[in-house]
């Protein structure tokens, strides 16, 4: 194992002179590369089914790494690999377990934090519709959180809102300070315009997720008339610039058709988005609504979709609650991330919105240690199906038990979630029992390669763990 900074760096050097001068051609160089700088030896496994996968064949995934090496703004790319593929994901994660091990605290893989609460749209459903939207955080403390962050072997940081290109300055000041970690803002993809594209190429570490309904009828029927055009400017002058950026979709009961179609996914990949991540509606923040949500055969409709893009399409694509396979279930908590809202409450989840600390009062680490956190990992993961995985929508009796043992406050204004027992109930009866058993189906008709080796690596560093500890006593 390559522990050594100093040992490190020789090899991303070595890397980025790949990168610069042939990166087709040096394409297997570059992952050898990557294998020897992988801490875990589960990594190490990760790193040699991709290289198989992209040495091996023309196929989708090679077609996808070949247009980012060839695409992508030098600057950006240079910022990224190191940022990204080096410092959060092969020297990141197993610094977090080593910390996590040593103070008796899970370190997240990501942070999520809320510049701002001001938004210049009105979503239908927003799930931060119920915030004041008057309230932010200072730059002062989201660069304390950052700096605090690194230390943990945190290099990922995620933005989101309100509206993160409302504090577009200090979005690129954070970036351009930090420059070990990458800043991954969630936009509504409005106000991205040159300057802060041409900021983008200059800083190198910042990839947007543009948030899209589906084409402009899906798009602008929940976020506004000539969103969807305004959107898709943003992403042919990103495009243009080189940089590295993606959509986020949210498929509800009425957009699942398109949200799984060819035609949306070929789209945003003509666009250039590298990857896309999904959410399911879920009923929180502005007017939720249980009918909103997708039915049981529509989010199965979306398992299905996404592994079929993603044996065909050249993106990359995440499904945060159909994944759970590969997660091993909830990631939030403070497990794998959290989330800072523009107040400082420190919430499990975007989606969660409860608190029992504030950042402003407390550092980073000691809000991973809050009793909320605590309550919630020691829960995690919430059901042995991992395709039911949220403690809200797939086990809404278990958000309940963690908000009354932590004692946490709601921290939005909306009434429907301080008695959080209503919620949990309607949603168990309206929708929870019923995807169960569609769940159930798809979890036991279909095998989880990455979820079952996944486990057996979990258990053999749970025994070297034990192992460790029982040889300093």
């Amino acid at each position: 194992m390559i522990s050594s900074v100093d040992l490190v760096k020789p090899l991303v050097n070595q890397a980025l002179s790949y990168v610069s001068k042939d990166p087709v051609a040096n394409l297997p160089k570059i992952l050898s590369i990557a294998e020897k700088i992988a801490g875990k030896e589960s990594h190490k496994a990760q790193v040699r089914d991709v290289t198989r996968v992209l040495t091996e064949s023309d196929n989708n995934w090679r077609e996808l790494a070949i247009r980012l090496l060839t695409e992508t703004h030098p600057n950006i790319m240079k910022s990224i690999g190191v940022s990204f593929f080096v410092n959060a994901s092969l020297i990141g994660v197993p610094k977090q377990y080593r910390i996590s091990e040593e103070i008796g605290v899970q370190v997240p893989y990501a942070i999520l934090m809320d510049p701002t609460e001001k938004c210049n749209l009105r979503c239908t459903g927003c799930w931060a519709g119920d915030y004041q939207r008057v309230r932010e955080l200072d730059y002062e403390v989201m660069d304390r959180v950052c700096r605090e962050a690194e230390e943990l072997g945190i290099y990922l940081i995620v933005v989101s809102g309100g509206e993160p290109m409302v504090a577009k300055d200090k979005l690129i000041r954070l970036a351009e300070s930090h420059p070990n970690q990458l800043f991954h803002p969630f936009t509504n993809g409005t106000l991205i315009d040159e300057e802060f594209v041409s900021e983008m190429v200059r800083v190198g570490n910042i990839a947007p997720a543009i948030s899209v309904e589906g084409l402009e009828e899906g798009t602008d029927s929940r976020r506004g008339t000539g969103v969807y055009k305004r959107i898709m400017h943003s992403m042919d002058l990103m495009r243009e610039a080189g940089c590295v950026f993606g959509f986020s979709a949210c498929y509800a009961r009425n957009n699942v058709d398109m949200i799984a179609s060819d035609e949306f996914i070929d789209t945003m990949v003509d666009k250039g988005c590298a990857f896309g991540w999904f959410f399911t509606y879920v009923p929180v923040g502005s007017e939720p609504n249980l009918d909103l949500m997708a039915t049981p055969e529509q989010r199965a409709k979306m398992y299905d979709a996404v592994r079929r893009f993603r044996n065909t399409k050249p993106i990359f694509l995440v499904d945060f609650w159909n994944d759970g396979e590969f997660s091993i279930g909830c990631i939030a908590g403070g497990r794998r991330y959290l989330h800072i809202n523009a107040a400082g409450d420190v919430e499990p989840c975007a989606f969660i919105h409860y608190a029992t600390d504030n950042i402003n009062d407390v550092s980073l680490k000691e809000a991973l240690g809050s009793p909320l956190m605590r309550a919630y990992q020691k829960r995690q993961p919430f059901n042995e199906n991992m395709l039911r995985p949220c403690p809200l929508i797939d086990n809404p009796e278990k958000l309940v038990e963690i908000v009354e043992e932590s004692g946490a406050r709601c921290t939005q204004l909306g009434e429907h979630l301080v008695a959080p027992k209503v919620l949990a109930e309607r949603i168990q009866e309206e929708y929870t029992q019923h995807w169960a058993v569609k769940a159930d189906e798809l979890w036991e008709s279909n095998p989880h390669p990455f979820y079952d080796r996944s486990r057996v690596f979990a258990e053999q560093e749970e025994a070297e763990r034990k192992e460790r500890q029982a040889s300093k006593v």
